[in-house]
Formats: structure tokens, C-alpha cells, sequence
């Protein structure tokens, strides 16, 4: 039986948690690694936009936003309940303004940007998350869920610029979660050249 194709940047945030939900929903997909700078021609046949994660179904039919990825496998089969854990607000908020402070704390030449400002606004958006893993294990309760993986690659990427700065910010509470998460036995595989 033929199995749903993903494309996938290993080091995309957005292909990291499709990977993760197709992976914790134990959906058997065949992994097709893209080099950016030169895209598959059945990459942009299948999806246009050519941006990664594209995942093709062995119908024929295309799903190319990471988000509905993740809810299309976990649709299927959710072990873990991570769709009782799908907080929109706050993922869009991660999608939309840390992602945008993200990108110019990380690439500030990239955007004409002024790092320590990006970085500054990024802290803030963090401050929140802190706030709310105070009081509990992961976003959304005491399990890991689908925010939770939909978040985790960008707070990684925002940890990883400067990682000693980072570590010595007061967030004590997202740095375990940032730990518990990226230590996950889901997480390497996620990461596994062979997925």
C-alpha cells in the first residue's frame, strides 16, 4: 500500500512538528529530505508555494500547511489526545509576531533589523509561555500536546541564537519545558535523518 509522501527541511519549525504529529500518530509516511536551493520539481508540481512541510497523500491529494498536517494525522489517530490540547490563539501568536521577531533576532542583516530590539520583543511573547508553565507541565496541561509541538522549533530556534543568553534569562519554567521536549525520544526521531 502506498504511503502519504513528506516533504520536509530537516531544520524547518514547520516541518519539525509535522514530522512530530505524523510520527506520535503512528502514521507511516515516506520522508523526502528537500535542499532549498533547489527544489524537487514534484515539490513545486504538488504545491505551488514550494515551501516545506508538503505532504502528499497516495490519492493524489496535497496538504501543504504545516497545522493541517499535524490535525490531518492526528484526525487519524491521536494516542497521546494532543487535538484536546489545540490552543489556535496561541499558536497563531507564535506563527505571526514571535516568528516575525524571531526571524530579524536571527537574521537581523537579512531584514535590516536591530537584533537586541527583536530579541527584547521575542523575550516578552516568552514571558508568557513562562506564565502559563508555571502552574502546569506543558501549554496547555499536564501533557504534552499539539500546541506544544507546534511551538517547541521556534522557541528552540529563538534559544539556540545565543544560547548562554538565553540560559540566563528568568525562565525557569520554559527552559525545563524547552529540555523535557527537545530530550523526547519523539524529538530524535523527529530529527532522524531517517525518519
Amino acid at each position: 500500500m502506498a504511503e502519504p509522501v513528506l516533504y520536509s527541511f530537516r531544520r524547518c519549525p514547520y516541518a519539525m512538528r509535522a514530522r512530530m504529529a505524523l510520527l506520535v500518530s503512528d502514521t507511516a509516511f515516506e520522508i523526502r529530505e528537500v535542499k532549498l536551493s533547489d527544489k524537487p520539481a514534484e515539490l513545486v508540481a504538488a504545491s505551488p508555494k514550494a515551501t516545506v512541510p508538503v505532504l502528499v497523500l497516495p490519492e493524489g491529494q496535497v496538504i501543504d500547511e504545516s497545522l493541517d498536517i499535524m490535525r490531518w494525522a492526528l484526525g487519524l489517530h491521536d494516542p497521546e489526545h494532543w487535538l484536546d490540547g489545540d490552543d489556535l490563539p496561541l499558536i497563531e501568536a507564535n506563527d505571526g509576531a514571535f516568528k516575525h521577531h524571531l526571524d530579524r533576532y536571527k537574521y537581523p542583516e537579512r531584514y535590516g533589523a536591530d537584533a537586541a530590539e527583536h530579541r527584547a520583543s521575542g523575550l516578552a511573547m516568552l514571558a508568557h509561555l513562562e506564565a502559563r508553565l508555571t502552574s502546569r507541565r506543558f501549554l496547555c496541561g499536564e501533557h504534552r500536546s499539539l500546541t506544544d509541538a507546534a511551538i517547541i522549533p521556534f522557541v528552540r530556534q529563538f534559544a539556540q541564537v545565543d544560547r548562554p543568553w538565553f540560559d540566563a534569562q528568568p525562565l525557569s519554567a520554559v527552559q525545563r519545558w524547552l529540555s523535557v521536549q527537545l530530550t523526547s525520544p519523539l524529538f530524535a526521531r523527529a530529527m532522524s535523518p531517517s525518519t
